[in-house]
C-alpha cells in the first residue's frame, strides 16, 4: 500500500484526515490563542510520513539549492537540537566580542506561524529541493484537500478543508516549516541569523549597529511575503557585553521592541553579561519540586526501577539539559552549587529506596524529607 501510494504521488483522501486535539500551552488558558493546535492523524498516514521525511526529505537538506540555506536552521534535522543552536549563539557572541565592545542579539517572535504558512509558497519551495519527481507530487497531493476537525471535551466540529499550516502532529509539518523559513537570511555582512523552528536570532556585532533596523524590516518583509506576522511585542533585544567592560545605556533602542538584561534562549537564561547564574539557580529549584514528585511517588508504592527512570528522565534531564553549551558561562560559585544539587538529588533519591526498603511509614518519610 505503502509503495502504491509513492509510486503513483497518491495520497488517500482518509490519511489527509485529522482530528485536532487542543493543548494548552499556559497552565491557566483563557483564550483560544493559548491553545496549540495539535493534529491527530492516522497512524498509516504518520509511518509513510516519516518514510519520506528520513529516505527523500532530509538527504536534500544536506546539498540545498542556491536559493535555500539550512546551516543556520537547528530544529528538525538528525545533527539538529536546542543544544546545537545554543552553541552557535553563543559561540557567535563570544567571537563577535573578541573584536566589538558589545554585540546585541534580537529574539524575534513570529505569531501562529506553523498555522500561516501558505500550501502554494511552500510547495515552490520544496520544488528546488532535489528530490525524485513521484516524491514532490506525493507532498502536492498530501497538501492538496487536507482538512481537520476539532475536538475539545465532547463536542466535534464538522472536517473543513486547509490551505495553510504545516499541520502541527504531522511529521512532513516541523520539516516542511524548516524548508519554508531556508531563504530568511542576515542581509549585512557580519550578522548572523540562528533559527530553531520558530525561534529566531538576529547578531548584530557593535560594528553594525547600524544595520538593526535594516535586519528586522527585511524580516518583517520575508515574514508578509510567506504570510506569517512578526510579534513585536513579544520580540526583544539584549546587550551583551563583558562584565564593567562598556555601558550601552546611551544606546537607542529598536522601535517597538523591548530591550531586556536577562533573556532566555531555548530554555537557557543568560545575562547581558553573559552570566548563567540565575540559569543555575532556576533549574536547581525545579529540581528540588521535581524531587518532592519522586518522593510522592515512591510514598504510593511505585516500584524502584519505575522511579529510576522517573529520575534520569525528569530530574538529571533538567540538570543537564544544554550544559556544554552554558557550563563554560558559570561561575566557580554556580559549579559549585550545580555539582551539589546533583550530589544531593542523587543522595535523596537513594534515601527514598533505603527508606521504602526499611518498611517506614509515610509520616517518618515526610518528616525526613522536610528536616533535609
Amino acid at each position: 500500500m505503502f509503495n502504491l501510494s509513492l509510486s503513483n504521488s497518491i495520497v488517500p483522501q482518509q490519511w489527509k484526515q485529522a482530528s485536532i486535539c487542543p493543548v494548552p500551552k499556559v497552565a491557566t488558558p483563557t483564550s483560544h490563542s493559548d491553545f496549540r493546535p495539535i493534529s491527530i492523524t492516522l497512524v498509516l498516514s504518520w509511518i509513510i510520513e516519516r518514510i519520506v521525511v528520513r529516505e527523500f526529505i532530509y538527504l536534500a537538506l544536506v546539498t540545498p539549492p542556491a536559493a535555500l540555506d539550512f546551516t543556520d536552521q537547528y530544529a528538525f534535522r538528525p545533527t539538529g537540537s536546542t543544544t546545537a543552536a545554543l552553541t552557535y549563539i553563543l559561540q557567535s557572541v563570544t567571537d563577535l566580542l573578541a573584536d566589538n565592545p558589545y554585540v546585541s542579539v534580537i529574539a524575534l517572535d513570529f505569531s501562529k506561524s506553523f498555522d500561516t504558512v501558505r500550501h502554494y509558497s511552500l510547495l515552490e519551495k520544496i520544488a528546488q529541493l532535489d528530490i525524485p519527481d513521484f516524491v514532490y507530487n506525493w507532498l502536492v497531493h498530501f497538501f492538496c484537500d487536507h482538512s481537520h476537525s476539532t475536538k475539545y471535551g465532547d463536542a466535534t466540529s464538522t472536517n473543513k478543508s486547509i490551505s495553510v499550516s504545516t499541520v502541527q502532529g504531522s511529521t512532513v509539518g516541523p520539516v516542511a516549516y524548516v524548508i519554508n523559513t531556508g531563504d530568511m537570511v542576515a542581509v549585512t555582512p557580519g550578522n548572523r541569523i540562528c533559527k530553531y523552528a520558530d525561534d529566531t536570532y538576529v547578531i548584530v556585532p557593535a560594528a553594525n549597529l547600524h544595520a538593526r533596523d535594516v535586519e528586522v524590516a527585511n524580516t518583517e518583509q520575508w515574514a508578509t511575503t510567506n504570510n506569517l506576522t512578526l510579534n513585536q511585542i513579544k520580540s526583544v533585544e539584549i546587550i551583551f557585553t563583558e562584565k564593567h567592560r562598556f555601558r550601552v545605556s546611551h544606546h537607542p533602542t529598536l522601535p517597538g521592541i523591548r530591550r531586556v538584561t536577562t533573556l532566555k534562549m531555548l530554555g537557557v537564561t543568560l545575562t547581558n553579561h553573559m552570566s548563567a547564574s540565575e540559569h543555575v539557580s532556576d533549574i536547581i529549584s525545579r529540581c528540588a519540586q521535581s524531587i518532592h514528585a519522586v518522593q510522592t511517588l515512591r510514598c504510593y508504592g511505585m516500584n524502584d526501577e519505575a522511579l529510576q527512570v522517573i529520575y534520569k528522565s525528569v530530574v538529571l534531564q533538567k540538570l543537564l539539559y544544554a550544559s556544554s553549551a552554558w557550563w563554560g558561562f558559570t561561575s566557580a560559585a554556580d559549579r559549585q552549587l550545580k555539582l551539589l544539587s546533583v550530589a544531593v538529588c542523587g543522595v535523596v533519591f537513594t534515601m527514598l529506596t533505603v527508606l521504602q526498603r526499611l518498611n517506614l511509614s509515610v509520616t517518618v518519610m515526610t518528616i525526613f524529607f522536610e528536616t533535609l
